[in-house]
């Protein structure tokens, strides 16, 4: 038992132990930005539909379970960046020029720019938690609403006040496309690295990470959109 701890911990920083706790913490990230997105989609059922989503979340746990969620994403967030970093300098180190050179041929643009796409998407985690959660520049303590006899947020009218400002908006559309680009290759590297792909299934999890980014893309980027364009008032 006083060897289990030491080995575990050293398994985890080693190349192997690294590339699983980048895919696990993946595979937590996808549910979340799934999960994200349909409570989000709510916004189209009307005003009592997410306002009543919102105030689920606000009070779950008597309101830990919204900083548990908060807190769990972050550390995921930032466990997934830094190891992929590592994890990327590692493989650059151990590669001859002949074989980086061949690498590189075969390797998408989507896998080339993961890097760039994941310090974007982190900057732009902060700006929505600093608009959306911390209220900076968009004062959510105003927006309250009677919900079944309780004043609750307004969160369907927050999201329309955020949205409202175009660039607050485009800066949303862009982070999505990154988050396109960094899905369509993080999922089907997921299966990879956890040993669930070979040569005849990867073209599979190929299809099944486009189709799932492509979800999410249009899901996500259609709220802005409608906003902007008054469909969502």
């Amino acid at each position: 038992m006083s060897s289990l701890f030491p080995s575990f911990f050293s398994f985890l920083g080693s190349s192997l132990g690294k590339k699983i706790l980048v895919a696990l913490t993946g595979m937590a990230l996808v549910v979340f930005v799934f999960g994200h997105m349909v409570g989000n989609l709510l916004v189209y059922a009307g005003p009592d539909a997410i306002n009543e989503y919102g105030h689920t979340l606000q009070t779950l746990l008597h309101g830990a379970g919204i900083w548990i969620a908060r807190i769990g994403l972050l550390v995921c967030v930032v466990v997934h960046i830094v190891l992929t970093i590592q994890v990327t300098k590692e493989n650059r180190e151990a590669r001859s020029d002949r074989y980086a050179v061949h690498k590189t041929t075969r390797t998408t643009n989507s896998a080339r720019i993961m890097i760039l796409s994941g310090l974007t998407l982190l900057a732009f985690i902060i700006y929505h938690l600093l608009h959306f959660t911390v209220r900076v520049g968009n004062d959510y303590a105003t927006y309250k609403t009677s919900l079944h006899g309780e004043t609750v947020h307004d969160v369907y009218r927050m999201v329309i006040a955020g949205f409202s400002w175009w660039p607050a908006s485009l800066f949303y559309i862009i982070a999505m496309v990154l988050l396109w680009s960094h899905l369509s290759h993080g999922v089907q590297s997921m299966f990879q690295t956890v040993g669930l792909s070979n040569e005849r299934t990867i073209p599979i999890y190929k299809t099944i990470a486009v189709v799932f980014a492509t979800v999410i893309l249009i899901g996500n980027c259609s709220i802005p959109i409608s906003v902007m364009l008054g469909w969502v008032k």
